[in-house]
């Protein structure tokens, strides 16, 4: 079965740019475009790692992140943080946990090498 990864971003621009850049990885993709969505999603389809903007519509990415983190069936899900946010953003995303911290625009090349490192069953970069 193929690693599942929830993409999570308003800008629906960005996340067909993630999704073609990654395509490489033979992953599903599934998209939320606000934090409500992406809680639901997360907990319905269980991905095998999360890409999280931090600036969302109707509840951010910090608050996502803190309340997967509570709960037993996601609280182990890898989770990336995307964002033009930077240095305090970077602090507080290291205390919660989440495995990396990309700053827009993102170094896709090295986010696919790190998403490779979290997934180790996803095909390597040819």
């Amino acid at each position: 079965m193929a690693p599942r990864i929830l993409i999570v971003d308003d800008e629906l621009d960005f996340i067909e740019l993630v999704k073609f850049r990654l395509s490489e990885l033979h992953c599903e993709f599934l998209v939320a475009h606000d934090g409500v969505h992406a809680l639901s999603q997360a907990r319905q389809s269980k991905p095998d790692l999360i890409l999280l903007d931090i600036l969302l519509p109707d509840l951010d990415g910090l608050s996502v992140c803190e309340i997967l983190r509570r709960q037993p069936s996601t609280k182990k899900i890898p989770i990336i943080f995307m964002s033009a946010l930077s240095s305090d953003v970077t602090k507080r995303t290291v205390a919660m946990e989440a495995e990396d911290f990309f700053t827009k625009p993102l170094d896709l090349p090295r986010l696919v090498r790190r998403i490779e490192e979290l997934l180790p069953h996803a095909p390597a970069e040819t």
